[in-house]
């Protein structure tokens, strides 16, 4: 134990590094706890932030000479916060170049087989559309889709239409409105309600420029587990796990894309990868974290694209700060079936362990729903479009 013959202020050193240690090691492992709570699962967001404060209580417990305490008590603390580094750090550095890239890079010059698509979250309160509509005329992807848009936000990126005509807009102003814009044509465009009935997805097919290859598109955006959206992270997990399992049983180009409101080192994400069998081109490249755009020490990556193993990256950017919380992100991918079987060897593999976990957080996700339009008695909306 400290000495507490020493000085007040060495005291309160101790305390206040004890108390950082604690949040550290509580920070990482309560996520361990699968439970779906808001107050849980927000944990899964900050391993990088864990990393620095647990690195810090580190140094900290170095300087005030903790390995030095008798009992060997002080040791064991440095031992833990040296572990809980070494953790934070395995489930960080598949997402920095120091990892083999998931995804490959394109062999592919011939644009006819490339597609481009831009995702943003442009904050419905934010009234920068001039912003954001030069970032997304700037980079002018063939794929546009655009989350949190209400009716004004649709006059502000209407100007898009003239180069992408192909569109599939569903404007709300409950903040989970989305607008679609493609220059490429595209088939069985359809606006989803999985689970919640205020929460729409995207669901169609774009043809590539070759004029013969369709390519199955997802664009979502679920609810986060946070005390005003949701109070535990089932149905946002059971809108990815839906998709998921449609992916599952149909072999065709397919990609995914959106604000999940979820870390890619997340178990779901992981577990969406495994049953889904797609793969995350962030993989070997970087964080590329695109959420809190105003905050540069508390961000992560919360928008996503997942790929099936027909493509290879030609380029995946963040892009500029247009007034949101998030940065919008940006890819270019390159279509290369040749390569589709040997690519799927770096594609995570799900078990029957992974198949009755789908199912089980499926069920639980549409109980959910069920149990929230009971207790709150609303009226019939609109009807939703259900996958299962």
């Amino acid at each position: 134990m400290p000495d507490f013959d020493a000085p007040f202020w060495i005291l309160l050193a101790h305390g206040f590094v004890l108390l950082l240690m604690a949040a550290a090691l509580i920070a990482t492992l309560l996520p361990l706890l699968r439970a779906e709570a808001w107050w849980i699962r927000v944990f899964d967001f900050p391993r990088l932030q864990i990393v620095g404060v647990a690195l810090l209580t580190l140094a900290g417990g170095l300087v005030l000479e903790w390995h030095r305490l008798p009992g060997y008590w002080g040791i064991g603390l440095l031992l833990a916060l040296a572990a809980t580094i070494v953790y934070q750090l395995v489930r960080i550095a598949p997402y920095t170049p120091l990892s083999g890239k998931q995804v490959g890079d394109s062999t592919q010059p011939d644009d006819v087989r490339h597609l481009s698509l831009a995702v943003m979250n442009v904050l419905q309160y934010n009234k920068q559309g001039k912003e954001a509509l030069a970032e997304l005329q700037r980079l002018n992807p063939d794929i546009i889709m655009a989350v949190e848009t209400d009716k004004w936000w649709l006059e502000q990126l209407r100007p898009l239409e003239k180069t992408h005509p192909y569109t599939c807009h569903e404007p709300l102003d409950n903040t989970y409105g989305l607008l679609f814009f493609s220059r490429l044509p595209v088939r069985d465009c359809h606006i989803k309600y999985l689970l919640d009935d205020d929460v729409p997805s995207l669901h169609t097919y774009v043809q590539l420029p070759d004029g013969k290859t369709w390519v199955r598109l997802y664009g979502l955006h679920p609810k986060p587990p946070a005390p005003q959206e949701a109070k535990t992270s089932r149905k946002r997990d059971a809108e990815l796990l839906l998709v998921g399992r449609e992916i599952e049983k149909k072999d065709q180009p397919t990609v995914v894309f959106g604000d999940m409101n979820d870390v890619a080192w997340s178990h779901t994400s992981e577990l969406f990868r495994r049953i889904s069998g797609l793969m995350d081109p962030r993989v070997g490249r970087g964080l590329l974290p695109t959420f809190h755009a105003d905050y540069s020490l508390l961000r992560w990556p919360l928008d996503h694209v997942f790929v099936s193993a027909d493509f290879k990256v030609n380029d995946i950017q963040r892009l500029n700060y247009v007034g949101s919380d998030h940065f919008p992100i940006y890819i270019k991918l390159s279509y290369e079936p040749h390569d589709k079987h040997a690519q799927r060897e770096n594609a995570e593999q799900a078990d029957e362990k992974d198949h009755q976990e789908v199912e089980e957080k499926i069920q639980e996700g549409f109980e959910e729903e069920r149990e929230q339009e009971l207790e709150e008695a609303k009226s019939p909306g609109k009807k939703k479009e259900l996958t299962t």
